[in-house]
């Protein structure tokens, strides 16, 4: 049984790898999303990662849609005590932003199209630099004291606004943020290494961290003259044309050889190693897809193997 992670001083505890929501309700109908689901608790998986405006990009959904989909998962396998839940508040087009008002209103919403009564891991989705840090987390801290969201964290955040909330609920005794989720790869260190990485180091806050396969990239299914289906397509392809990009699939393809396992497994197993990330988060269209994502449970690079990833990524 896969050895789960403390999710820094929140009392939770995931597996290293979070199963992203992003295409419930996009790319993965209700169908496909629930046996996605249903395979990645099957290989030990506990924590699921969404936001309430996932998926209102996409032409005649309103947001809410992936939240909705979970939902009715857990209700329909009466599961909910065993999945870690983790959503988002500023981004959906009704809840925008991150006054007291907004975050009250939204949280309420999230809760009903989760179908739950409480949310394990809150997270201001996109920080509001016009909105006081005060005026955030007095509306988180009540959301925690009436029980309805167990943890809080902050994604795309700058470091000097992750400090500045952390020493005012230090100050004043509210709840404080337990994870930051950056945006980090393998071919996007410098967008989480640095003074974000220092803060959440000091603080001993887990990182959870996005574009972790850097938008399908680091599954290795793009390369020169191939052509992927893939409403990211034109995000990832763009990493073959950087020297960077193309040494990293390099040094994958030599490390993924010598375990026989597949390149997302290896990139996915070089972020869950670095300092303070907790879960890495990936997402998958089908349940085919999924093995070679938990497959990071179980992988464990040499230092070697490590330092070569380093050195191709720097």
């Amino acid at each position: 049984m896969t050895e789960l992670r403390k999710l820094g001083s929140s009392g939770l505890e995931v597996f290293p790898l979070a199963l992203g929501g992003n295409v419930f309700g996009w790319t993965a109908d209700e169908r496909e999303s629930f046996a996605v689901l249903d395979a990645y608790t099957e290989a030990g998986g506990n924590f699921v990662d969404t936001a309430d405006s996932y998926s209102a990009w996409v032409e005649g959904n309103e947001g809410g849609e992936s939240e909705t989909v979970i939902g009715r998962w857990l209700k329909a396998r009466g599961n909910r005590s065993e999945v870690v839940v983790a959503t988002k508040v500023s981004q959906h087009p009704r809840y925008r932003g991150l006054s007291a008002a907004t975050i009250k209103a939204a949280a309420e919403a999230s809760l009903r199209r989760l179908g739950t009564d409480h949310i394990d891991l809150y997270y201001t989705h996109y920080d509001q630099p016009d909105t006081p840090v005060e005026e955030i987390l007095l509306a988180l801290d009540q959301l925690v004291r009436e029980g309805k969201v167990r943890a809080i964290a902050a994604s795309n955040i700058s470091a000097e606004r992750l400090q500045e909330s952390l020493d005012f609920s230090e100050r004043e005794g509210y709840a404080r943020y337990v994870a930051v989720q950056p945006h980090y790869n393998l071919v996007s260190r410098d967008t989480y290494e640095g003074p974000l990485r220092d803060v959440a180091e000091r603080a001993g806050l887990a990182a959870v961290p996005y574009y972790a396969l850097a938008s399908g990239f680091l599954t290795g299914k793009y390369r020169p003259g191939t052509t992927v289906d893939s409403p990211r397509a034109a995000g990832a392809g763009k990493h073959l044309e950087s020297e960077r990009g193309r040494r990293v699939l390099e040094a994958l393809d030599g490390i993924a050889g010598a375990h026989g396992a597949a390149v997302a497994t290896v990139a996915l197993a070089w972020l869950a190693s670095r300092p303070t990330v907790v879960a890495p988060i990936a997402s998958a269209r089908t349940a085919e897809q999924l093995p070679d994502l938990t497959a990071v449970a179980d992988l464990r690079l040499t230092e070697a193997e490590l330092a070569r990833l380093d050195e191709a990524s720097a």
